[in-house]
Formats: C-alpha cells, sequence, structure tokens
C-alpha cells in the first residue's frame, strides 16, 4: 500500500515536472523495450534535454509536448536502450596488409601464410610492416617460425598474431622494432619461445607478446589509436551501440590521456586498464592520474589482468587435459603473483577486471578471493570474470556470494569445431554456462570481444550453438547487453534502461529482433541513434 501511494505520488510530481518544463524530444508509436523489469514494455517516452523524463503510452506522452518538441514517431518499430559492448579491444595497431579479414580463411595452413608474406614483399618497400591474423593451425606449428618469416620476407618486419590475440609469430626485424633481442629475459605473466640453441624461435604468448607491444606502444603512436577508437565508435553507433568498454591495451596512458581529452566520438567510453609487464614484475605507471580526473563522457577504471590463456592455444588452465594436446593449460601468473594482484584491487579499491577461461583458474581464483578479503568487500567492488567459459555449476553458488559479474563474448560459441577438439561433447556441456548464470542470480554482460555487430552477438547468445541448453532468449540477451552491461561498469543508476531520469541512450533497429527468425538478427542495424538525447544517427529523415 505505502510503495503503491508513494509510486503514485512520484508519477504526479513528475507529471507536473513535465508539464513546466516540456520535452525536448517525445517517441511515439514505438515498440519499446525498456529493459526496466517493473515495466518493460512501453508505446512512447519523452526526453529533456540528454534525460528520460517519461515513459507510457503514446496518449501519456503527447500530452507532454509543445509547439517546440520533436516529435520523432518510431513507425511500430523497436525501440531498445543503446547497446553497450563490455568486452572491447579498440586497437591503434594498423590494419592487416595481405588478408583484410580471417574470415575467408580462418585458420590458415602455414605454407599459405608464408605465400602471402611472400607475395605482400615483393609489392612493398623494404623496412614496412607486414601483418595478418592467423589460427591455430601456424601458431602451434612448429615449423612456422622466425627463420621462415625471415626467409619469406628478409627486408620487411612480419607480425602475425592469432585472432584468439594470445599469440604472436614475429620475424628479427619485428623483434628488433619491439626491443627484443635473443638475451632478452620473458616478461612476468608470459614467455618467449626458444629453441635448442637458446635462440628465440619468434613465438611470443600471452604477456611475452603483449608486454614489449605496451611498452613500445601503438603502432602510428596517437594518430592510429585515434583513428581506431573514432572507427569503432562510428561503426558502433550504426548497430545502436551508445556505449563502450574497452581495454587499453596497444597504448600508454600519455596517449590515453590526450585522447579522453578530446575524443572526437559520440560514443561514451569507459577505459580499463591492462597493465603491462616486465622481467622484474608488473607495470601499471601513468594511470592514476586519469582515474582521479575523469574527462567528461568518458572514465578510466578498474585493473585488468589475463590470469591464463584461451583454449584456442591450449593454454586455458583446465582441470583436466585438452583431448587433443594432452595438456591443461596453465597459469600466467604465480599464485602468489595472483595473489598480489587481488590484493592491490581490495586496497586501492578497483575493480578487478580477470581474464579467467580454464575451470581450474577459475577455481584458483576464487579460493585466492577467499584469502584475500571477505565476500563482502569483493561485492562492493564488483569483481568481473572476462568470458568466463570455465565458471562451471558447482562455482556458481561461489560467484554469488563474491558478487562476480561474468562477462560473455557470444562471438565465442562460434567456435564449435575447435572447442569439439579441445573439450570434446561431454565436458562442452559443462562450459560456456550462460543461461545458468542467469537463472541462478549471476550478474551477466555482453561483450563483443572482436566482431561488432549488436544483432550477431544477439543471435549467438540465443543459438549458442556450442551449448545450446545454456542459449538466451532475445528479452534475455538485450537486457544482458544494456542493463547487464552497466552493472558491470557501476553505471545502472544512469544507464542500462530507459526509465525516468536515466540517460537518454537508445536505438531505432531496423527489424523486430523479437519477431524475426533467429538466423536474421545478424542482419539488425539501428536506424536512429540517440546518445544523451541528442540524434547522432538518423536515417529516419531520410
Amino acid at each position: 500500500m505505502t510503495k503503491s501511494w508513494l509510486r503514485c505520488a512520484l508519477c504526479a510530481v513528475l507529471f507536473a515536472a513535465c508539464t513546466s518544463n516540456p520535452p525536448t524530444v517525445v517517441f511515439i508509436n514505438g515498440k519499446i523495450f525498456t529493459a526496466d523489469s517493473a515495466h518493460p514494455w512501453a508505446e512512447a517516452l519523452a526526453i529533456r534535454d540528454d534525460r528520460i523524463t517519461a515513459v507510457g503510452t503514446n496518449d501519456e506522452i503527447r500530452k507532454l509536448a509543445s509547439k517546440e518538441t520533436r516529435v520523432i514517431d518510431a513507425g511500430g518499430r523497436v525501440v531498445v536502450p543503446g547497446f553497450n559492448d563490455a568486452h572491447d579491444h579498440v586497437s591503434g595497431e594498423p590494419p592487416p596488409t595481405f588478408i583484410a579479414d580471417p574470415a575467408p580463411i580462418p585458420d590458415p595452413l602455414s605454407r599459405t601464410v608464408l605465400d602471402s608474406i611472400r607475395a605482400a614483399a615483393r609489392r612493398l618497400p623494404a623496412g614496412s610492416l607486414i601483418s595478418s591474423v592467423i589460427g591455430p593451425t601456424a601458431l602451434l606449428d612448429p615449423a612456422f617460425r622466425r627463420s621462415a618469416l625471415d626467409a619469406a620476407a628478409p627486408s620487411h618486419r612480419v607480425q602475425l598474431v592469432a585472432w584468439s590475440g594470445h599469440g604472436y609469430v614475429v620475424n628479427s626485424a619485428e623483434l628488433a622494432a619491439i626491443g627484443v633481442s635473443d638475451s632478452s629475459p620473458d616478461p612476468l605473466g608470459g614467455f618467449m619461445e626458444r629453441g635448442k640453441d637458446g635462440r628465440l624461435t619468434g613465438l611470443l604468448m600471452e604477456y611475452g607478446g603483449w608486454s614489449p607491444l605496451f611498452l613500445r606502444g601503438a603502432e602510428g603512436g596517437e594518430t592510429a589509436v585515434a583513428a581506431g577508437l573514432k572507427s569503432r565508435a562510428d561503426t558502433g553507433l550504426a548497430y545502436g551501440i551508445t556505449s563502450i568498454q574497452t581495454m587499453s591495451n596497444g597504448a600508454t596512458p600519455a596517449t590515453w590521456k590526450a585522447l579522453l581529452a578530446q575524443p572526437g566520438t559520440d560514443v561514451r567510453l569507459r577505459l580499463m586498464v591492462m597493465p603491462g609487464t616486465t622481467s622484474r614484475g608488473r607495470v601499471e605507471g601513468g594511470w592514476d592520474s586519469l582515474r582521479s580526473d575523469p574527462v567528461v563522457g568518458s572514465k578510466v577504471a578498474g585493473l585488468k589482468y589475463v590470469i591464463d590463456g584461451t583454449p584456442v592455444e591450449g593454454l586455458a588452465f583446465m582441470r583436466q587435459p585438452y583431448n587433443d594436446l594432452g595438456t591443461r593449460g596453465m597459469l600466467n601468473f604465480p599464485v602468489d603473483t595472483v595473489r598480489a594482484i587481488l590484493t592491490e584491487c581490495v586496497t586501492r579499491g578497483l575493480q578487478p577486471i580477470l581474464h579467467i577461461v580454464g575451470d581450474s583458474a577459475t577455481a584458483v581464483v576464487l579460493s585466492l578471493m577467499s584469502e584475500v578479503a571477505p565476500d563482502s568487500a569483493w561485492r562492493r567492488l564488483r569483481p568481473r570474470i572476462e568470458h568466463g567459459e570455465g565458471a562451471t555449476a558447482e562455482l556458481i553458488p561461489e560467484l554469488i556470494r563474491k558478487g562476480v559479474i561474468v562477462v560473455q563474448n557470444p562471438s565465442h560459441f562460434a567456435v564449435v569445431g575447435l572447442f569439439e577438439s579441445r573439450w570434446g561433447t561431454e565436458r562442452r556441456a559443462h562450459l560456456q554456462l550462460f543461461k545458468s548464470y542467469l537463472k541462478a542470480g549471476v550478474p551477466i554482460a555482453i561483450g563483443s570481444d572482436g566482431p561488432q555487430p549488436a544483432g550477431l552477438n544477439i543471435m549467438l547468445a540465443v543459438m549458442h550453438p556450442d551449448n545450446p541448453a545454456e542459449a538466451l532468449t532475445v528479452e534475455e540477451a538485450v537486457t544482458a547487453y544494456t542493463r547487464g552491461s552497466a552493472y558491470a561498469e557501476g553505471a545502472e543508476g544512469e544507464k542500462g534502461s530507459l526509465a525516468v531520469g536515466k540517460l537518454a541512450d537508445l536505438a531505432i533497429l531496423s527489424q523486430d529482433i523479437f519477431k524475426v527468425p533467429v538466423p536474421q538478427l545478424i542482419a539488425t542495424r539501428s536506424v536512429f541513434t540517440m546518445v544523451g538525447g541528442r540524434a547522432v544517427l538518423d536515417q529516419l529523415s531520410k
């Protein structure tokens, strides 16, 4: 009774406010999915400046409009909160030189890649960079190493990265460019493969590849990172993505500081700090000033570390060996270092953002969290597990007690053949959970971790081709992609749902994602994207 009375009183106050201060924009005739569990569907909404002031029926919202109010007729189209990509990697690295997209050949043979390198070397000036994406077949081929690349392109730099992002194969010129020699020690958290003679083979794994690149800074510097950010943001807005949470990898604190001061993009940006390492330890310097002095429209937060690898390279730390490799993977860091990372997060009040894939790695980290601090301390910090493929059912109660958020990446669900080889059918049924988290009450969010189209990621979340029993409904997927992602960055009070008082970040979609056949979800685009009450993409007026 009391709650009902308060709600009515609040509505009366809001109506009076809207009457005295009419909305600047109203949307009518929409199929509005608000992602607000109290009122998930509506026909219309009103916005004044950058905030939503009312949500309701067409008649209710029309009454609030004045002569100056812009009225936007959604024409029965679906309206959703702006999608929030909770796990992205804005890059300042150049696009591949000779294979523009790995999709045509997702896992090329080594000889195919070498043929392409030779062809690129013939047409590019000496000293230029030849780069591409490769799959696990080439990456794990012991014959496909530095000497083979040197022979294929003796006068060029060559940098090949696995499409998982966790391994590189480079030639001698590229080693020199990133400041690595045969005598260089392995950075903490990674390794650089060596032959029997002690000479580097050119295979750089985990922080063995990232740290030299991070410390060098992005190829092309600030200009390249700015271009990468703008491209990613503009493309995202076309899919209805209004917020991007990206890792800081590939650019120095100074570069990001300059970019955040003048971002040149309409998307809301959250930068998650991912420090590099040296052989002496972790290197985070320079980020604290950005955390304490946020820039309007963006923020720098959290502390991201990669605790283990992925199944692609066989480095995700598993309880049982991989079926086809016979190995179990490993933790990137010694247990004492993982404990120190967790302790630092608690001491400094930083959100832990931890890449954890293997089931053994997940269990180890949860156990260490119990050692370091009480569950209440972790719940305040909202720890994130990025990917969460190995957070199996028996670990769910511990996730809930510690308030862990699982940021899942539906694009990973499409790697069916590889995961079948690595894990086998029986084990796959207990990994890459999604629906089970939701049912149990584990907060979930969606991040692209690569393929950006929102419709693609929703489709894969709804299909979950690698473990169909764990698929979400469209409504659940959109909620995870909006309200769930906002919660993952501690911004659920500001965005993530279309509710009174929230930021006016929304998208009108090109098709009814709640009705079209699931395979058609991939074609979804935004025809109207709004950020903070301002139209940043408008195809309705054309």
